[in-house]
């Protein structure tokens, strides 16, 4: 566990805490006050422009997309970073072939919106895409991995679902899909920062996920991980500049880059990639697991509490089985969420009141939160 001043001096790093009890990290990760002298920086470097600033800004953007891979466990080159995880999650889809036997998407019921909308697209060029349905808050895992079979090409999950947070075994996902040939690519967007996620030990082959939530980073700064043995039969139809071999060039390209480049686009969102890094770096500092030995004592407060109140967890209750954000349901919660944000008890609300704590809160924090909802609540049923 992390000792008292030093978890006061990450606390000082996000100032957001200083004026409200800020329980929102499964929607948007507190922002570190050293972003304010990224954008200082990249204001006079636009203010002052030379096209030589082109190599600088070509360097920290592949420096973030490293620091991320060895975030992940995973080397360098392998991680590629764009504007937002549906863009990334279309363009690796553009690399395979529809038209044989193996060509089915294998997802559940329980991924973020975008996931199936991108998947079904594909649909046009002969993907077939197949939905297993969830038991109640989370998916079970021996009848996602019944819907593998020998006709599967791309297993399509998330490692903590958004709106419950359980929390997927990914282990006989990867066995099974292995088994048949299957490809499977893991939405890590609520799970990495709050969850320890090593690529290598998990086996996937591709891995996705955003800044902007519990690393803390920018809203426009997706990322993709690809399993290096993969990366030279990937060759994506929807594509830019900067995924050919040596851009800079200008000239038409005619291979890919070696690495996970060749699934960037075009120009690439470099001010998020520095916007990124900040977060980025406190939490790498911090370490995964103290992160995750915080969030199971917030989150565990959170449920403690809701039980004494008899209010409804949908969010299961082994650790093991919850990411970081806890889901409360109750009559009313829409407007108790409203109500709670407007007095500076921060929270978010998909279908039921979210609750979703960092390594920088503390349980007085949660302490006062949940004094606030079930006051809220009580007027609430009035």
């Amino acid at each position: 566990m992390m000792h008292a001043a030093t978890h006061e001096a990450l606390r000082a790093e996000f100032p957001v805490l200083a004026s409200s009890v800020y329980l929102n990290n499964n929607s948007m990760g507190a922002t570190p006050r050293g972003v304010k002298a990224v954008l200082d920086r990249h204001y006079h470097l636009l203010e002052t422009w030379r096209d030589e600033a082109y190599e600088q800004l070509w360097a920290d953007w592949h420096l973030y997309a490293d620091e991320l891979a060895r975030f992940l466990g995973a080397p360098p080159g392998s991680v590629v970073t764009d504007s937002n995880l549906s863009t990334l999650l279309g363009r690796l889809c553009t690399c395979f072939d529809y038209r044989g036997e193996r060509r089915r998407l294998v997802t559940t019921d329980r991924e973020f919106p975008a996931v199936p909308f991108v998947l079904r697209g594909f649909a046009r060029y002969g993907a077939e895409l197949v939905v297993v349905p969830s038991d109640g808050a989370r998916v079970d895992e021996e009848r996602l991995c019944a819907a593998i079979d020998e006709r599967t090409l791309l297993v399509c999950v998330s490692h903590a679902g958004f709106a419950t947070g359980a929390l997927l075994d990914l282990a006989p996902v990867v066995r099974r899909a292995r088994a048949v040939g299957a490809l499977v690519a893991v939405d890590a967007y609520q799970s990495v920062g709050v969850v320890p996620v090593d690529v290598g030990a998990l086996g996937v082959d591709f891995l996705l996920g955003g800044a902007h939530k519990w690393l803390c980073g920018s809203l426009e700064s997706g990322f993709l991980y690809v399993r290096p043995e993969l990366l030279p039969s990937l060759r994506p139809a929807a594509t830019g500049w900067i995924a050919g071999e040596d851009p800079f060039r200008f000239e038409p390209a005619t291979a890919w880059a070696k690495g996970a480049r060749r699934l960037a686009s075009g120009t690439p969102a470099v001010l998020p990639s520095q916007i990124s890094r900040v977060g980025l770096a406190l939490l790498a500092e911090v370490g995964m697991e103290a992160i995750r030995a915080r969030s199971l004592e917030l989150t565990a407060r959170v449920i403690a509490r809701a039980d004494e109140a008899g209010v409804v967890v949908v969010t299961p209750r082994e650790a093991a089985r919850r990411g970081g954000v806890v889901v409360l349901s109750f009559p009313g919660d829409a407007e108790v969420a409203r109500r709670l944000t407007a007095r500076g008890f921060v929270c978010s609300y998909r279908g039921a009141l979210r609750v979703g704590p960092h390594v920088y809160n503390t349980l007085e924090e949660v302490d006062r939160f949940m004094d606030a909802l079930l006051e809220e609540r009580r007027r609430a049923s009035w």
